[in-house]
Order: structure tokens, then sequence, then C-alpha cells
């Protein structure tokens, strides 16, 4: 359901998790409607700079030599994405890293792994996290997860995500959204309203799985989230 909410001054922060090269170059790892994303990403960006909102950016690079067990690689024997060697594992020009903002480096799914990151946010005082990148049903799904489990609050921004297809990426987001406790899933533009002080409609959780979704309706259900 739609609810009003603001967001206080000085508890929020961005997000921003593997927008990377490879997911608009290399044709194994490629994200549709990217380059919409990043433009999403950018307005999203703006309003946190202008609204002193701090920026985090995440990139998945791979080391083999730390890697988790099972780990895929190609033919070579490299890592089959996110290479450590790789330049396209380089975060996309129009979204990367201004002076001062955090550049940090994963080797898993969520931007909550074996890092301190949950407690510098805590001990900054941060509430809500704005979240956005790829993939929708691995990254985002992972990060925003262990983001509720370590009591933030989510606003999970659906039109700044994305995956391979638009299913992927719409069940994806209904997967979170039916589980979304504590947070709320919104677009651009109201996330930028948000970060800027204002009070916005929003969609929050009510009940156990209220998003029933099934082939025919998970387009139209996303629509209105």
């Amino acid at each position: 359901m739609k609810t009003p909410i603001s967001i206080r001054r000085g508890t929020v922060a961005a997000v921003f998790v593997d927008l990377q090269e490879e997911h608009r170059k290399d044709k194994r790892y490629l994200v549709e409607g990217f380059a919409d994303i990043l433009a999403n990403v950018q307005r999203l960006q703006e309003a946190a700079r202008r609204n002193f909102v701090p920026l985090h950016h995440w990139a998945y690079i791979v080391d083999l030599a730390e890697a988790r067990p099972f780990h895929p690689v190609d033919d070579s024997g490299k890592s089959a994405f996110s290479d450590k060697n790789d330049p396209l594992t380089a975060i996309c020009h129009e979204v990367a890293p201004q002076d001062g903002e955090a550049m940090l480096v994963k080797q898993e799914a969520s931007a909550f792994g074996k890092n301190d990151f949950g407690d510098k946010l805590k001990a900054a005082g941060i509430e809500w996290l704005v979240i956005a990148g790829v993939w929708t049903e691995a990254c985002i799904d992972a990060t925003v997860k262990d983001a509720v489990a370590r009591g933030f609050r989510v606003l999970l921004v659906k039109d700044a995500c994305g995956s391979a297809s638009a299913a992927m990426h719409q069940t994806g987001i209904l997967n979170l959204a039916n589980r979304l406790y504590g947070g709320a899933v919104t677009n651009t533009l109201d996330a930028c309203r948000l970060m800027a002080g204002d009070t916005v409609n929003v969609w929050q959780i009510e009940g156990s799985v209220p998003l029933r979704f099934t082939f025919e309706n998970a387009a139209q259900l996303y629509a209105e989230l």
C-alpha cells in the first residue's frame, strides 16, 4: 500500500551497487535498459550531493585467490565475471565516485559481507539507505536483505535497478517488496524528493507476502509499486 513518509536529514545514506562497465560492454553480462538505469542513478547522485547525503559506491571485483567455493571460471581459468584484471570492472564514468566519496570493493553479492560497512553506517547515525544498482535478483537482493537484517530501513529505487531482462528485474523487485520490512519501494523522482526532505507517498509492505504475483500479472503489480 502507498503511505506518506519523510526521512530526517542526517539519517540517510545512498548505496550504489556494481554499476560497472561490464554490464554494458560484456555481452555475457549486459543489463537491459542499462543506459536508463545509469541516467536515473545520476539523478539520485545529484540529489544526494545537493542534500549532503553520503554516497557509497560498491564494485564487484573477484580475486580467485580469495573467492568463495565453486566460483565459476572461464576457459582461461579466470573468474567468469568481474575478474580483478578486467578493465570492465571499472565503475561507469557517468556514476563514478567524486572526490571524497567512498569507493568500496566486494567479492560477494552483498555489500554487507566480511566488512565493517554496517557498523560504520550505524556509527554515523544512518537509519535509511537509498539503494540502487544491479543485478536486482542477485547483488541488490542480497544487499537489501542484509541491510534489513542489520536494522536499516531501505528505500529501494526500482527504476534505478536492473538485471539481464525485465522479467528478472521486475520479479526481483516484487520478491524484495514482499519482505521489505521497515522500508519502502519508490522511483527515482520520489527518492530525490525524500532526500530533499519532502514527504512522499511510497509503497510499503502491509502484512505477510501481499504481492502474490503470477506470470500474467507481475508486470502490472510492479508498475503499481
